[in-house]
């Protein structure tokens, strides 16, 4: 296990800026004011009035000031890094602090100080040189994550790039343009294209502020020269320069519209690159989940926070008084980043997933070809071909997952034809009694016992009790029932005949008066099928139309769930961007309340002193007074 290492750096005071009423008034520099920041070799504490303030003391691995230059830090702690990244191991370095407080400055630096991301670049190609035994393919991409969504900044139009993971690749960009290089000139090229395609904007506390987090990434494989075994082993590394964005008050960016909504983005992944670094510095047992998937630069530095890389963090921080309290901010994430540990181990590949393995036979084909050739140009066809191999793997992928993604979509078409099949034909098969707008159909589908019978009413029973009491029905019963019938069956009980006609769920309706409706029982075949032909394709257009109906109201349907979880996801955020400027202003408000204390404080020491000199003066007056009555007397004493 190995500790990252994590170091401070303080950029030179800016001059005093004299701001109108409304806007706070940066000051000149960390000593003016009341309060100030004391930078030892590997300490910082806060001073107020000279006295250390309980609880504001740091140890860090390094604490530079702002006489340091980008040199010095690389050396102090890059360097290991570069050769660790050579010889096989992950590494990672990134800067972290407010806006305007030296980051980008650290990483990109200037013609005259060159920063982390050059020197680093520099420092591989020449370390690999050093390493004659070994041949080496490097690799580099550069990407942005901007408002949460990464954008490759090597080509034009590549937006909002996936996130995937495999057992080979780890976590990984997909779509991502990864360029093979051979110098450092070339990548330096490549960082100019980079950083003409990144997001900057203008607040009120930077003229080129950055909008977005940066990730340089270079792929470092190499092999040695001469391999005895065809199956020797790869190494293949991960080298990961970030320059975050910084975190923003709104009140004093003054950021409105787009940068207001690039600051919440901004503060959102770095208050979760925070709460990641919190879990990480806990005691095991004590820690619970890493919410590493809660944004894409955590998913992204995985494998840098708290796993399998040599990790290096430089906080930068701004020395004015009014900055004091997001110094402390940074000053506190650097602390707890100094407890999390990291386990790097070499990596190496036995199996033929490197590209390098598996370029080495076609190098080998094309240097025995062009052996009497300038040298230059075999680079150049070489260069060409591992260009030409990488891009026809990545195309390979990416029509690997379209493939899937259309396999997927045709099942799902697929198993819905399926459902809409089935529920067609139990459509079908409910047809009932009501679809029949004409009264024939009805008496067509019937069977012979289930038509109407005559007017007349007929009973006939074989056997019946001869007790009177449970045999009601007399034995000189005729063929006809009339009025004295139904009198005895009754016992004088009047009977409504229209209620004979019913059963206990069904009532026969009543047949309809028009006459036109009834089909004569000579009808011929040919004109009943004809209009039993007719009714039926009405049916299956009325059919059509209901499930087009059907269609139409699941696409409503669709569209207001679409819609209310958008606006649910919407109402959500607004919720979290509301706590977040609460806590902030809460934040303010304790400030405020602190400093407000203060000067009470100094109001009180103020009066005392006050009150003491006032005595003194009216003991001084008394005094004087006394004197002058005595002069006085003394005077009129005189002959």
């Amino acid at each position: 296990m190995e500790k990252i290492s994590v170091a401070v750096r303080f950029r030179p005071p800016k001059p005093s800026v004299d701001a109108d009423a409304d806007s706070p008034s940066f000051s000149g520099g960390g000593a003016v004011g009341n309060r100030e920041w004391r930078i030892d070799d590997s300490g910082i504490s806060l001073l107020h009035r000279a006295v250390p303030v309980p609880g504001t003391s740091f140890v860090f691995d390094h604490v530079f000031n702002e006489s340091v230059t980008n040199a010095r830090i690389y050396g102090l702690l890059v360097r290991s890094l570069i050769r660790g990244a050579v010889d096989g191991f992950n590494g990672t370095a990134f800067a972290y602090g407010q806006t305007s407080s030296g980051k980008t400055f650290t990483m990109n630096g200037s013609g005259a100080d060159p920063g982390i991301i050059p020197l680093a670049v520099r420092d591989i190609f020449d370390t690999a040189a050093e390493a004659a035994d070994r041949e080496f393919l490097i690799r580099v991409s550069y990407m942005e994550i901007y408002n949460e969504e990464i954008n490759d900044l090597l080509t034009l139009g590549s937006e909002k790039l996936p996130i995937h993971e495999s057992l080979e690749r780890g976590v990984y960009v997909s779509g991502l343009r990864e360029e093979i290089v051979n110098n450092a000139e070339q990548v330096l090229q490549l960082l100019e294209l980079g950083e003409a395609n990144r997001h900057f904007g203008e607040t009120n506390m930077n003229v080129r502020s950055s909008r977005s987090h940066t990730i340089f990434r270079m792929v470092i494989e190499s092999s040695a020269k001469h391999q005895t075994n065809s199956e020797d082993a790869i190494r293949v590394s991960i080298l990961n320069l970030v320059d975050l964005a910084g975190s923003e008050r709104i009140a004093k960016t003054g950021a409105d519209g787009v940068r207001l909504k690039e600051g919440k983005h901004i503060n959102k992944s770095l208050m979760i690159l925070g709460n990641v670094i919190n879990k990480l510095s806990e005691n095991g047992k004590q820690r619970g989940h890493i919410p590493y998937r809660d944004s894409k630069l955590t998913r992204i530095l995985q494998s840098a926070l708290g796993g399998n890389a040599k990790t290096s963090i430089i906080c930068t921080a701004a020395p004015e008084e009014i900055h004091i309290e997001e110094t402390r901010g940074t000053l506190q994430f650097a602390s707890r980043a100094k407890c999390v540990s990291n386990c790097a181990q070499v990596n190496e590949i036995l199996t033929d997933a490197a590209l390098l393995k598996r370029q080495k036979l076609e190098i080998e084909e094309l240097r025995k070809k062009l052996q009497g050739s300038h040298s230059e140009v075999l680079e150049q066809l070489i260069l060409k071909q591992r260009n030409d191999m990488h891009k026809s793997e990545l195309e390979r992928d990416r029509l690997a997952m379209e493939l899937e993604e259309e396999r997927r979509l045709r099942e799902t078409l697929e198993h819905r034809l399926a459902e809409q099949k089935m529920s067609q034909n139990h459509n079908d098969t409910d047809i009932s009694v009501e679809q029949f707008a004409d009264s024939s159909q009805l008496d067509v589908l019937k069977t012979p016992d289930s038509k109407r019978t005559p007017d007349g009413f007929v009973a006939s029973r074989s056997r019946y009790l001869k007790d009177a009491e449970f045999s009601p029905i007399p034995e000189n019963l005729g063929s006809v029932a009339d009025e004295d019938l139904w009198m005895q069956l009754n016992k004088g009980c009047i009977t409504d005949l229209d209620m004979l006609e019913m059963t206990s769920d069904f009532k026969c309706p009543p047949f309809p008066e028009d006459t036109t409706a009834v089909v004569p029982l000579e009808e011929p075949i040919d004109v009943r099928c004809l209009r039993l032909e007719t009714a039926c394709s009405s049916d299956r257009q009325q059919l059509e139309d209901s499930k087009a109906r059907c269609t139409t109201l699941e696409k409503e349907l669709e569209l207001l769930k679409e819609e209310n979880s958008s606006l649910r996801q919407e109402l959500s955020k607004s919720k979290h961007d509301t706590d977040h400027e609460k806590e902030g202003l809460i934040k303010e408000l304790e400030t405020e309340r602190s400093k407000m204390e203060e000067l009470k404080q100094d109001i009180r020491l103020f009066s005392q002193a006050f009150s003491q000199r006032q005595g003194h003066l009216t003991s001084l007056h008394t005094k004087s007074k006394a004197i002058v009555e005595n002069c006085k007397a003394s005077r009129v004493a005189l002959p």
